[in-house]
C-alpha cells in the first residue's frame, strides 16, 4: 500500500495569490481551477465566480493544494507548520527567505544540532512553514 499526505489549504479569497507566491519559490507546475468552471447548472455566485475552486501546485515530491473558501467563514490557518525538505543549504537559505518575505520569522534560519540549515517562519498569507535540510 502506497500511502501519502499532502497539505491542502484553505484561504479567505487570496488563494490564486499565495498559490503563485509559492510557485515563485518552491517553482513546479501550478494548475488552477475557479468556481466559474464548476460542471452543472448549479448557480455561483458572482463574488466568488473567479475565486480559486482547487489549485495543485507539483514540484517533485511536494503537492501543495488549495482553494478559497467559496464565500464560506473562514478561519486562518493555525496550529500546523508546512516542512520542505531541501538537499542543499544555499538553496534552503533562499527558499527560506522567499517564504519568509513580509511574514514573520519565528526561528531564523541557520544550523541547529539536527540539520545544516533549519528555520521557521509565517509567511505574509499565515501559513507557517519549516524549512529543514540535514
Amino acid at each position: 500500500m502506497t500511502l501519502q499526505a499532502h497539505p491542502y489549504l484553505i484561504f479567505g479569497g487570496n488563494c490564486e495569490e499565495a498559490m503563485r507566491a509559492y510557485q515563485s519559490v518552491i517553482g513546479g507546475e501550478l494548475e488552477i481551477m475557479r468556481f466559474s468552471q464548476m460542471p452543472g447548472d448549479e448557480p455561483v455566485p458572482d463574488a466568488v465566480r473567479e475565486q480559486v475552486m482547487h489549485a495543485c501546485l507539483s514540484a517533485g515530491d511536494v503537492r501543495l493544494m488549495a482553494s478559497d473558501n467559496g464565500g464560506q467563514p473562514f478561519d486562518p490557518p493555525g496550529g500546523t507548520h508546512i516542512s520542505l525538505h531541501v538537499d542543499d543549504p544555499e538553496e534552503a537559505e533562499r527558499v527560506f527567505a522567499g517564504l519568509s518575505e513580509g511574514g514573520s520569522v519565528t526561528m531564523p534560519i541557520g544550523q541547529t544540532f539536527w540539520a545544516r540549515r533549519f528555520g521557521m517562519a509565517k509567511d505574509r498569507f499565515g501559513v507557517a512553514w519549516m524549512v529543514n535540510c540535514e
